[in-house]
Protein backbone atom coordinates (compact mmCIF):
# COMPACT_ATOMS: atom_id res chain seq x y z
CA UNK A 1 0.00 0.00 0.00
CA UNK A 2 1.50 3.77 -0.81
CA UNK A 3 -0.05 5.40 1.97
CA UNK A 4 -2.40 4.32 5.09
CA UNK A 5 -5.83 4.24 4.58
CA UNK A 6 -7.97 6.85 5.27
CA UNK A 7 -11.33 6.02 7.07
CA UNK A 8 -14.52 7.99 7.03
CA UNK A 9 -17.76 7.91 8.24
CA UNK A 10 -19.92 7.78 4.86
CA UNK A 11 -23.38 8.98 3.86
CA UNK A 12 -23.53 6.21 1.34
CA UNK A 13 -24.25 8.91 -2.19
CA UNK A 14 -20.98 8.73 -3.80
CA UNK A 15 -21.50 6.25 -6.26
CA UNK A 16 -17.83 4.79 -5.30
CA UNK A 17 -19.03 3.31 -2.31
CA UNK A 18 -22.50 3.04 -3.93
CA UNK A 19 -20.54 0.69 -6.73
CA UNK A 20 -18.67 -1.26 -3.79
CA UNK A 21 -21.76 -1.94 -1.92
CA UNK A 22 -23.65 -3.65 -4.97
CA UNK A 23 -19.89 -5.77 -5.34
CA UNK A 24 -20.31 -7.11 -2.11
CA UNK A 25 -23.94 -7.97 -2.37
CA UNK A 26 -22.92 -9.71 -6.01
CA UNK A 27 -20.28 -11.57 -4.60
CA UNK A 28 -22.34 -12.19 -1.34
CA UNK A 29 -25.05 -13.94 -3.82
CA UNK A 30 -22.09 -15.50 -6.37
CA UNK A 31 -21.11 -17.68 -3.18
CA UNK A 32 -24.10 -18.41 -1.02
CA UNK A 33 -28.07 -19.47 -2.01
CA UNK A 34 -29.85 -16.08 -1.88
CA UNK A 35 -31.88 -17.93 2.00
CA UNK A 36 -28.29 -17.86 3.73
CA UNK A 37 -27.25 -14.52 2.48
CA UNK A 38 -27.27 -11.29 5.49
CA UNK A 39 -25.80 -8.91 3.83
CA UNK A 40 -28.24 -5.39 3.69
CA UNK A 41 -28.62 -3.79 0.37
CA UNK A 42 -28.16 -0.16 0.04
CA UNK A 43 -31.59 0.89 1.85
CA UNK A 44 -30.75 -1.06 5.20
CA UNK A 45 -27.34 0.32 5.30
CA UNK A 46 -28.82 4.07 4.98
CA UNK A 47 -31.04 2.68 8.32
CA UNK A 48 -30.74 5.65 10.89
CA UNK A 49 -29.27 2.25 13.39
CA UNK A 50 -26.23 1.47 10.86
CA UNK A 51 -22.88 3.26 10.75
CA UNK A 52 -21.06 3.03 7.05
CA UNK A 53 -17.37 3.80 6.80
CA UNK A 54 -15.11 3.44 4.15
CA UNK A 55 -11.57 3.12 3.55
CA UNK A 56 -10.00 5.08 0.90
CA UNK A 57 -6.35 5.15 -0.66
CA UNK A 58 -4.96 7.92 -3.10
CA UNK A 59 -8.42 9.24 -3.50
CA UNK A 60 -10.05 5.41 -4.35
CA UNK A 61 -12.02 3.68 -2.42
CA UNK A 62 -10.56 0.70 -1.01
CA UNK A 63 -13.14 -1.16 1.73
CA UNK A 64 -16.08 -0.90 3.18
CA UNK A 65 -17.72 -1.36 6.41
CA UNK A 66 -20.74 -1.67 9.02
CA UNK A 67 -22.31 -1.95 12.15
CA UNK A 68 -25.88 -2.17 13.35
CA UNK A 69 -26.44 -1.04 17.14
CA UNK A 70 -28.52 -4.32 18.04
CA UNK A 71 -29.25 -2.22 21.52
CA UNK A 72 -28.13 0.27 23.63
CA UNK A 73 -24.83 -2.08 24.07
CA UNK A 74 -24.87 -4.92 21.47
CA UNK A 75 -23.61 -4.16 17.68
CA UNK A 76 -23.55 -6.10 15.08
CA UNK A 77 -21.04 -6.37 12.09
CA UNK A 78 -22.28 -5.89 8.43
CA UNK A 79 -21.10 -5.44 4.71
CA UNK A 80 -16.99 -5.75 5.32
CA UNK A 81 -15.64 -5.57 1.78
CA UNK A 82 -12.31 -5.19 0.34
CA UNK A 83 -11.85 -3.79 -3.07
CA UNK A 84 -9.64 -6.84 -5.13
CA UNK A 85 -6.93 -4.62 -5.81
CA UNK A 86 -5.97 -3.96 -2.01
CA UNK A 87 -6.67 -7.24 -0.84
CA UNK A 88 -3.73 -8.36 1.62
CA UNK A 89 -2.94 -4.80 2.29
CA UNK A 90 -4.30 -4.50 5.70
CA UNK A 91 -7.48 -2.33 4.45
CA UNK A 92 -9.59 -5.18 6.33
CA UNK A 93 -7.90 -4.69 9.79
CA UNK A 94 -7.76 -1.10 9.39
CA UNK A 95 -11.62 -0.83 8.86
CA UNK A 96 -12.21 -3.61 11.34
CA UNK A 97 -10.15 -1.25 14.16
CA UNK A 98 -12.22 1.76 13.29
CA UNK A 99 -15.33 0.07 13.23
CA UNK A 100 -14.46 -1.41 16.89
CA UNK A 101 -13.34 2.01 18.04
CA UNK A 102 -16.38 3.57 17.13
CA UNK A 103 -18.56 1.00 18.49
CA UNK A 104 -16.71 0.92 21.74
CA UNK A 105 -17.41 5.09 21.75
CA UNK A 106 -21.29 4.85 21.17
CA UNK A 107 -21.63 2.43 24.45
CA UNK A 108 -21.27 -1.07 22.81
CA UNK A 109 -19.82 -2.96 25.27
CA UNK A 110 -20.49 -6.83 22.46
CA UNK A 111 -19.69 -6.43 19.00
CA UNK A 112 -21.36 -9.61 17.07
CA UNK A 113 -21.15 -11.03 13.30
CA UNK A 114 -22.65 -13.34 10.68
CA UNK A 115 -20.13 -14.59 8.00
CA UNK A 116 -19.88 -17.41 5.87
CA UNK A 117 -18.63 -21.34 6.65
CA UNK A 118 -16.97 -22.03 3.22
CA UNK A 119 -13.64 -21.78 2.34
CA UNK A 120 -14.48 -18.51 0.09
CA UNK A 121 -14.71 -16.81 3.82
CA UNK A 122 -11.51 -18.49 5.30
CA UNK A 123 -9.67 -14.89 4.96
CA UNK A 124 -12.46 -13.11 6.76
CA UNK A 125 -13.07 -15.56 9.50
CA UNK A 126 -8.63 -15.55 10.36
CA UNK A 127 -9.19 -11.62 10.30
CA UNK A 128 -12.24 -11.86 12.53
CA UNK A 129 -9.83 -14.15 14.80
CA UNK A 130 -7.51 -12.15 14.97
CA UNK A 131 -8.92 -9.50 16.21
CA UNK A 132 -10.40 -11.18 18.92
CA UNK A 133 -13.78 -12.56 18.08
CA UNK A 134 -14.68 -15.91 19.08
CA UNK A 135 -17.30 -18.64 17.58
CA UNK A 136 -20.39 -18.49 19.22
CA UNK A 137 -24.38 -19.93 18.49
CA UNK A 138 -26.63 -17.55 16.31
CA UNK A 139 -27.69 -14.77 17.86
CA UNK A 140 -30.76 -12.04 17.22
CA UNK A 141 -32.96 -12.56 14.31
CA UNK A 142 -30.55 -15.98 13.25
CA UNK A 143 -31.02 -19.22 13.19
CA UNK A 144 -28.44 -22.42 12.83
CA UNK A 145 -27.32 -22.48 9.23
CA UNK A 146 -24.71 -24.47 7.93
CA UNK A 147 -23.33 -22.09 5.66
CA UNK A 148 -22.95 -19.08 8.44
CA UNK A 149 -20.83 -19.03 11.35
CA UNK A 150 -21.25 -16.56 13.86
CA UNK A 151 -19.23 -14.99 16.25
CA UNK A 152 -18.83 -12.30 19.05
CA UNK A 153 -15.85 -10.20 20.96
CA UNK A 154 -16.34 -8.05 23.86
CA UNK A 155 -15.32 -4.40 23.91
CA UNK A 156 -13.53 -2.67 27.06
CA UNK A 157 -15.50 -0.52 28.88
Amino acid sequence: MTTDPVIVRDDLTGDATRALVAAHLAGMHENTPAESVHALDLAGLQHPSVRVYTAWVDGAIAGVGAFAFLDAERAELKSMRVVEAHLGRGIGRAVLARLLLEAGAAGIRSVWLETGSGPEFAAARRLYERAGFAYCEPFGEYSPDPLSVFMTRTLAA
